[in-house]
C-alpha cells in the first residue's frame, strides 16, 4: 500500500490532481488517501487549489507540487568556466552566476569555489526556501553508484575524487553528481520533449559526449560511461592526438578544441569551444566553415547511434551549438541511418541553451530527494 510518498509521485508524475483522482488511480479507501494527503499538506510538500467548478456543486480542488518547497543548488562545471545556479523544485532559475573555475583548475579549487559562491548567493537571496540538496555536472563519466568521476578523459585530477563529501562537508546538504550531458539531457527532455520516448544530447563544446534519456530517465550504463562517443577512434585520421592520450578519436577531429586548433592556424587565434562559439556568434565565415565540417564527421558517428537506439530526437547543445553544427551532422546523419530509424527522428538545437543542465540536474536531484521512499522515510512512515 503506497505511503505519502507513493502520493506525492503519483501527483508529480500526472500533474495536478483531485483527491477523487488519487482514489481512482490509487484505489485506496477515502480514509485513507485522506490520511495521506494531509500527511503531504502539513509540512508544504503539496498544495491545495480551487480550481473548477462542478455543476450543482462546490469547486473541485487540484494537489500540486509544491515546486516552491525548497530550493536546488545546481553548479555546471565546463572546461573553461562554471556556472552556478539556484532554482525551486521545478528547474526554474531564482539566481545565477558564472564564475571562471575550470575542470582543469582540479576538484580543490573547483568545488571550493562553488562551495564559496554558492554561499554568496544564498546570502544575497534571503527570500529563497532552504537547500535541498546541491547537483554538480562534470565533463566526464560519473560512476553512479559512488558520485565520484569514473576514469575522466579530459578531467586530470578528478578520476575518483570524493565530490559528494567534499562539497557535502562545505555545504551540509546532499550532493547529486552527474554527468553534465546526462544532466543536459534530462533538462532538454523534461522542458522541451516531455513525451519523449527516446533523446540523446549531442554536447558538442570543447570535448564531445552525448546524454541518453530512455522513458523519461537517464541511460547512464554500468559504470556511468554511456553516450561517451567523443573518443569513439574515427579511419583516416590515426594521427589526431587527442586529449586522452589516444589518437583518432572523434573529439580530437571534430570538437571545439579542434575546431578552435584549425582557427589558429588561419590567424584566428582560439582556444576552446567558448572561443569558436564567440567566433559563430560575430558571423565568422571560417568558423561557420569549420564547424560545419566538424558537424559531418559528429553526424558519422551518431548516425550508429541513431540505429542503435531508434531515438525521436537529437538536441545539439554545446558552445557549438549553431545552424553550420546542425547542417553538418544532417549531412552525414541521414544518408548513413537506416530509413527507418529516421523516419520518426527530428534533428534540432537545444531550446534551453546553457541552462539545459541547470534544469537537469534540478530535475534529478527532485526525483531523487523526493521519491516516495525518500518522503516516506523524512515523514517517519
Amino acid at each position: 500500500m503506497p505511503g505519502p510518498g507513493g502520493v506525492l509521485e503519483l501527483i508529480r508524475a500526472r500533474g495536478a490532481l483531485t483527491r477523487g483522482d488519487v482514489l481512482d488511480l490509487t484505489g485506496l479507501s477515502r480514509m485513507t488517501v485522506s490520511t495521506r494527503i494531509d500527511a503531504l499538506l502539513e509540512p508544504g510538500l503539496i498544495i491545495e487549489r480551487g480550481t473548477e467548478r462542478v455543476t450543482g456543486g462546490r469547486p473541485s480542488r487540484r494537489l500540486e507540487f509544491n515546486t516552491s518547497h525548497a530550493t536546488v543548488v545546481a553548479a555546471s562545471v565546463d572546461t573553461t568556466h562554471t556556472t552556478v545556479a539556484l532554482t525551486d523544485l521545478a528547474g526554474r532559475v531564482l539566481a545565477e552566476e558564472r564564475i571562471d573555475v575550470a575542470v582543469a583548475d582540479g576538484p580543490d579549487q573547483t568545488l571550493n569555489a562553488i562551495a564559496d559562491r554558492t554561499r554568496a548567493l544564498l546570502d544575497a537571496t534571503p527570500s529563497v526556501q532552504p537547500v535541498a540538496a546541491i547537483g554538480i555536472s562534470v565533463p566526464g563519466p560519473v560512476d553512479p553508484d559512488t558520485g565520484r568521476p569514473s576514469q575522466p578523459p579530459i578531467m586530470p585530477g578528478w578520476d575518483a575524487y570524493p565530490i559528494p563529501e567534499h562539497l557535502g562537508e562545505a555545504l551540509g546538504v546532499p550532493v547529486l553528481v552527474a554527468n553534465d550531458a546526462d544532466a543536459a539531457a534530462l533538462g532538454e527532455q523534461r522542458s522541451a520533449h516531455p513525451g519523449s520516448r527516446s533523446l540523446c544530447f549531442l554536447k558538442v563544446s570543447s570535448g564531445i559526449g552525448t546524454g541518453i534519456v530512455i522513458g523519461g530517465q537517464v541511460y547512464r550504463g554500468t559504470d556511468g560511461g554511456a553516450g561517451d562517443i567523443g573518443h569513439v577512434k574515427i579511419a583516416g585520421h590515426e594521427d589526431a592526438l587527442c586529449q586522452c592520450g589516444a589518437y583518432g578519436c572523434l573529439a580530437a577531429v571534430a570538437s571545439g578544441r579542434a575546431v578552435a586548433a584549425a582557427l589558429t592556424a588561419l590567424g584566428k587565434p582560439a582556444a576552446s569551444g567558448s572561443d569558436v562559439g564567440a567566433y559563430l556568434a560575430a558571423g565568422d565565415t571560417d568558423a561557420a566553415r569549420l564547424t560545419q565540417q566538424a558537424g559531418r564527421v559528429i553526424g558519422e558517428v551518431v548516425a550508429t547511434v541513431v540505429s542503435l537506439l531508434n531515438p525521436g530526437e537529437v538536441v545539439l547543445g554545446g558552445m557549438l551549438a549553431s545552424a553550420p553544427l546542425l547542417t553538418g551532422v544532417r549531412e552525414t546523419l541521414y544518408p548513413r541511418s537506416l530509413p527507418r530509424a529516421t523516419r520518426h527522428l527530428t534533428v534540432s538545437l537545444s531550446t534551453l541553451e546553457h541552462r539545459a543542465a541547470t534544469v537537469g540536474l534540478a530535475a534529478l536531484v527532485v526525483d531523487r530527494e523526493y521519491s516516495a521512499a525518500a518522503v516516506d522515510a523524512a515523514l517517519s512512515w
